[in-house]
């Protein structure tokens, strides 16, 4: 039998904020009810800030507390903030899970961020993974970043963490190989000089629209023209130029000497700008 803290049995004996937003401006649907867990949770954001937060959930008592939890970190935060909680995070608030019980803060994070995705009109790069436990639906890339994020050295560690593999165990041989190959990766990285680390879709939005604003807007809007953000496809950025720009000429070079130029300086040197339209 499982040990569970003072506070995990609070969360689940009293849940905090269970129902659904009805005009929601963020929905995040993770899990399935086939797989044994599942959560639905909603956002009503105003200013950047959420402002509400409810979920529904299927599953245990770590899936119930883990949800409720979640929506009381969440209330009253920016949405740039919001988007920093991890499955530990879920976890410690809790005051910790059993170990076999960590997919349910996993599965509050991922809601979390897949309704920040929806109010923003992003795709979730997890969404797009290759299924290896066809039992629980798990891609290969949400047991990669189980592994990098929580360190996971073990297929018992997977499991408790995504429950991948606690299934047919069919999967076994494809988990093995995608751990060693990880791991092999975060030593490798471990051994070579300090670079900065990897942006997550929603931070690289975030950073993007904060140079446009504070950067690259300024100087257009003193010319009569502006610069609108559509759309965040990887390092594919497209826009759309506006007022006197949206007519100009030049308006590609535009795009490319500067927008491009000073988007790569401030957030990654990756990035390519393309022009679209609405």
């Amino acid at each position: 039998m499982w040990e569970y803290t003072d506070k995990v049995q609070e969360h689940f004996l009293n849940p905090r904020n269970v129902g659904e937003i009805a005009d929601a401006d963020g929905v995040g649907d993770v899990g399935s009810l086939a797989c044994g867990d599942a959560l639905k949770l909603t956002l009503k954001i105003e200013d950047g800030r959420i402002a509400d937060a409810k979920f529904k959930t299927f599953g245990c008592a770590s899936a119930i507390a883990s949800s409720s939890a979640l929506t009381e970190m969440v209330i009253g935060k920016t949405l740039e903030d919001a988007s920093k909680i991890t499955n530990e995070d879920i976890a410690n608030y809790l005051g910790g899970l059993p170990k076999e019980k960590m997919h349910c803060s996993v599965m509050g994070r991922e809601a979390l961020e897949a309704a920040i995705a929806n109010y923003k009109g992003l795709v979730l790069p997890m969404a797009q993974g290759e299924v290896v436990c066809e039992c629980f639906g798990v891609t290969d890339l949400e047991i990669i970043r189980a592994i990098q994020e929580s360190h996971l050295r073990s297929l018992e560690e997977i499991t408790n963490f995504t429950k991948a593999g606690g299934g047919c165990g069919k999967c076994e041989e494809k988990l093995r190989a995608i751990l060693q190959k990880t791991a092999q990766g975060e030593i490798a990285q471990a051994a070579a000089p300090d670079k900065p680390k990897r942006m997550t879709t929603l931070q690289k939005v975030k950073k993007i629209e904060e140079a446009l604003e504070r950067e690259i807007r300024p100087i257009l809007k003193k010319d009569g023209g502006d610069i609108e953000l559509l759309d965040v496809d990887g390092d594919i950025v497209t826009v759309a130029m506006r007022g006197a720009c949206g007519s100009c000429a030049m308006s590609q070079t535009t795009i490319k000497e500067y927008v491009e130029k000073k988007l790569r300086e401030l957030v990654v040197d990756s990035l390519i700008v393309e022009e679209g339209a609405l």
